[in-house]
């Protein structure tokens, strides 16, 4: 009995880990899935595959997950050193109130999400994506800098709204990236890795910010606008480093083999059962595909709650800057709850990935961002206070990640329709930080942002647990063998022994 015909879809894509003796490569189809083996994968045994597999995975990690990282954490110093700025005079130098300042906040997530379905569609479709995306990294770093020349609050309002816009391409151009490189079980590990990219800008945010701010004066420019030049400029330099050598399609990669290249394209395919191809469905024929899934909307309403619970993010120092210390100190201890963060979230994603489960992964710490609220909402002193504002990102961003990946897994279909799930939900799921930016009034306490805050991370549970139960039954069709519509898994796939993870 050949390998293909003894192993279900599970062990097939551990295949490269599949010890047995005397097993090859040696069929041109694999029966099960109907995806042809390449050639230069034919008569290896499991462990020569599993070997062309790690030296794959490890080239790909190296070259791809650094750069999404440093993009990601270029893009949240880009957008949240407003947060900084504030506490560096920018809101008494443009003479602007507090509602001006909520404005400037807002309007960048305006731009951001009007722009993440057209953006995420062209790059479905384009040779380059990763090229791309650190071309709108240059694009919005140009902007970024330029904010360092507004004289009024009208000229910082425009500046973020173009920001926004810039930035739409990244976060769901980079989600869909890294779903073209790696299969279902590898992404909420890489998912976990390319979000500590803005946990490391949260964390250290402050801290670059502290030590620019240090120009204050320097050739008659106040500290806040050397903050947006110098990280401006920062990130335009390193979008054209990166785009030299960021990876763009599986098939495509520099530096590795023939056979490297084969097997990443190879276990892809194996893994979605199917070929992907840019040209498989219209841009039109898969945003309709993407509406009336289910799992599109079930997901979307985890991610909305779970980012409504964490817009307290938008407002980190200025919250911490309620705890009544100097803005040397603030702005140094914003930096402790980022970095245990970006260990929890890493975990998390490990955890999850091994276990390959999502649902508890997300669920869990939302018990802890519940916590944390009803200390944050229930006093002002600073030791509980702070002790809230260690739990909070830890908490609901370690399940954000395992969200992320969970959309991933959960998408059946091509890729354009993927790339147009990730780009739709990340985009509503952004609009709360419009919104939110009105809830934090009447510092220190902030009980309206803190109140709603908190029923999102109530909300969230009660949509993950919705989203498990409606897999849960989707996986019990296909047990049975009863149809599960246009939106379910396509025959081939179920032949393969398709199942949503859970």
């Amino acid at each position: 009995m050949s390998i293909h015909e003894e192993k279900p879809l599970d062990a097939h894509l551990e295949r490269a880990g599949d010890n047995a003796p005397g097993r090859h490569f040696d069929e041109d189809i694999d029966r099960h899935l109907a995806v042809r083996v390449p050639d230069s994968l034919k008569g290896l045994s499991p462990d020569e595959v599993e070997v062309v597999d790690k030296a794959a995975t490890r080239k790909l990690d190296i070259l791809l997950m650094p750069v999404l990282v440093a993009l990601y954490i270029l893009n949240y110093l880009d957008r949240q050193n407003i947060g900084s700025a504030k506490i560096a005079g920018i809101v008494t130098d443009l003479s602007m109130t507090t509602t001006d300042y909520n404005t400037a906040v807002a309007v960048l997530f305006a731009g951001y999400v009007s722009l993440q379905v057209p953006s995420n569609m062209l790059a479905s479709k384009i040779k380059y994506p990763g090229i791309y995306i650190c071309f709108m990294c240059g694009v919005w770093g140009v902007i970024s800098a330029c904010t360092g020349a507004v004289h009024s609050f009208a000229g910082l309002a425009v500046c973020r709204t173009f920001l926004g816009f810039a930035e739409a391409a990244f976060f769901p151009g980079a989600i869909y990236l890294v779903s073209t490189f790696y299969v279902k079980k590898q992404m909420a590990l890489r998912t976990a890795i390319l979000y500590s990219g803005s946990q490391i800008g949260n964390a250290f945010g402050g801290l670059f910010a502290l030590a620019i701010l240090e120009l204050d004066g320097a050739h008659g420019l106040e500290g806040w606008r050397w903050l947006f030049i110098v990280e401006g400029i920062l990130t335009v330099g390193c979008a054209i480093i990166f785009a030299t050598f960021i990876p763009n399609k599986p098939n495509s990669i520099r530096w590795l083999t023939e056979q490297e290249k084969d097997q990443l394209q190879y276990r892809l395919e194996v893994d979605r059962s199917s070929k992907d191809s840019t040209d498989e469905v219209t841009v039109g024929a898969a945003f309709k595909m993407a509406i009336i899934d289910p799992k599109t909307w079930l997901l979307c309403g985890v991610l909305q709650m779970n980012y409504i619970a964490a817009s307290v993010t938008n407002f980190f120092p200025v919250v911490v800057n309620g705890l009544g210390f100097n803005r040397t100190t603030t702005l140094g201890i914003t930096c402790p709850p980022y970095v245990l963060c970006c260990i929890a979230i890493v975990i998390n994603g490990w955890h999850s990935d091994k276990k390959n489960e999502r649902a508890l992964h997300i669920i869990v710490p939302f018990f802890f961002t519940i916590i944390g609220n009803v200390i944050a909402i229930s006093t002002t002193k600073i030791a509980p206070r702070y002790v809230a504002m260690m739990i909070l990102p830890s908490s609901f961003y370690s399940a954000s990640i395992c969200v992320l990946s969970w959309i991933s897994s959960s998408m059946t279909g091509p890729a354009v329709k993927r790339a147009i799930v990730y780009a739709l939900i990340n985009a509503l799921c952004n609009t709360p930080n419009i919104w939110t930016s009105y809830l934090y009034y009447s510092a220190p306490r902030y009980v309206t942002a803190f109140a709603v805050d908190l029923a999102a991370a109530v909300g969230t549970i009660v949509f993950a647990a919705a989203t498990y139960i409606y897999l849960r039954n989707q996986n019990r069709k296909i047990e049975k063998g009863e149809p599960l519509g246009r939106s379910g898994p396509s025959a081939v796939q179920i032949e393969g022994g398709f199942k949503y993870q859970l």
